[in-house]
């Protein structure tokens, strides 16, 4: 066994990712305040062929260097748009055919380990400030909530790290019923 190099890997160059088709699935940054973790929500993007990402509020944009920092480029090939609130995203969204869900902890959560998208429908997911997590008005204009089951003693992982998990889950699930 052996480590596969850049050539092994046959990537896409930035313009042929541009043109092709993406999955049906968008991220939707509800005042993000770090900008490592944007950064890091373009790469998983990136990784996945996430068709956009909305920027909401306070969250910062390219061109910058801190979100370059951990994007690695990934902020010229995904496509994104800066929304003055994250309820504007959500309203827009819908109207697309999205069926939005938040990711946060509320009664009435459905478990991520339930949950199963439907085959050619859209998605987006909403993931909120690392304080304060997604606006209540956004929780309630969203099709529904997810909640990532958690066994430890803190009570949410950090907003990069829970795109990189939803973002699988949805997309594995997705590939499955293709």
């Amino acid at each position: 066994m052996r480590k596969l190099s850049m050539d092994d890997l046959q990537r896409d160059s930035v313009e042929d990712f541009k043109n092709k088709q993406k999955n049906p699935l968008v991220l939707v940054l509800d005042n993000v305040r770090s900008l490592h973790n944007v950064g890091s929500a373009f790469r998983t993007a990136d990784a996945f062929a996430v068709a956009k990402i909305f920027l909401c509020g306070i969250t910062g944009t390219p061109p910058n260097k801190e979100i370059h920092k951990t994007a690695l480029g990934a902020t010229e090939s995904v496509e994104w748009e800066h929304v003055g609130t994250t309820l504007e995203a959500v309203e827009c969204l819908k109207t697309e055919g999205y069926t939005v869900w938040a990711i946060e902890q509320t009664e009435g959560s459905t478990s991520l380990a339930d949950f199963q998208p439907e085959a050619g429908q859209k998605h987006a997911f909403v993931f909120g400030n690392e304080v304060f997590g997604v606006e209540e008005d956004v929780i309630q204009a969203a099709d529904g909530v997810l909640e990532i089951p958690q066994f430890g003693t803190k009570h949410s992982l950090n907003v990069s790290v829970t795109v990189g998990v939803v973002v699988w889950d949805a997309l594995s699930k997705i590939l499955v019923k293709q």
